[in-house]
């Protein structure tokens, strides 16, 4: 397994796009290494939720503990050459087996899951993973918190035909969707994602990765 740095996810991503050529990946860089903050072992198979054009499942697959990883969306927005699994569904029943992966993972995708049924997404990765699940995604304090992540959206997605409307979730939301499906926080990390008046305008903890553990 590679160590994580600009580098080397650099080197993993432009194989797919050009875009990280002229910039560099530097939140991507820190999204990965929060997530191997709180990754808890080796697992053998991990499912993408909402894995967009699945450069990051290629990314994890190449730079976190994990053999391979398998990305699904349910719009098919992937780029073309990936080495991970693709596939595309209809937004309520993942086609998978139960138990048919070890880990899951969810990055920036909760917010823009309709509120009514965030319930039963979380419910459908505990019927296919058998493990934890690892999210990162965005906590909210306050109107103002939501203005700052709808406008980091809008940078983030708009290049890449992502979407842009979303609900962003508090601390005790989170706590929330996660008990009612049977999870609990395990472990949390938050990373240096901007810097200088960047990392002012839009403070880095709007930027959280979690790993839920079954209760």
């Amino acid at each position: 397994m590679t160590a994580i740095s600009l580098g080397s996810v650099t080197e993993v991503l432009e194989k797919h796009t050009s875009v990280y050529r002229h910039r560099p990946p530097v939140y991507q860089t820190v999204m990965l290494t929060d997530l191997a903050s709180v990754w808890s072992g080796h697992h053998s198979n991990v499912l993408d939720i909402g894995g967009g054009t699945g450069v990051m499942a290629e990314a994890m697959q190449a730079l976190l503990s994990v053999d391979s990883v398998t990305a699904i969306d349910v719009v098919d927005r992937y780029f073309e050459d990936l080495s991970v699994e693709t596939r595309v569904y209809d937004g309520a029943t993942l086609p998978f087996d139960d138990d048919a992966f070890a880990a899951a993972t969810i990055n920036n995708v909760i917010h823009h899951v309709p509120i009514e049924a965030r319930g039963g997404l979380m419910s459908e990765i505990r019927r296919v993973v058998k493990g934890p699940i690892y999210i990162k995604d965005h906590v909210a304090r306050s109107r103002l918190d939501h203005a700052r992540l709808t406008t980091l959206d809008a940078i983030g997605n708009i290049p890449f035909g992502g979407q842009i409307g979303a609900r962003y979730l508090t601390m005790n939301d989170w706590k929330s969707l996660a008990g009612g499906a049977g999870y609990r926080i395990a472990a949390t990390s938050t990373g240096r994602y901007r810097r200088g008046p960047m990392a002012w305008l839009f403070p880095n903890r709007l930027e959280i990765a979690f790993r839920l553990d079954r209760a």
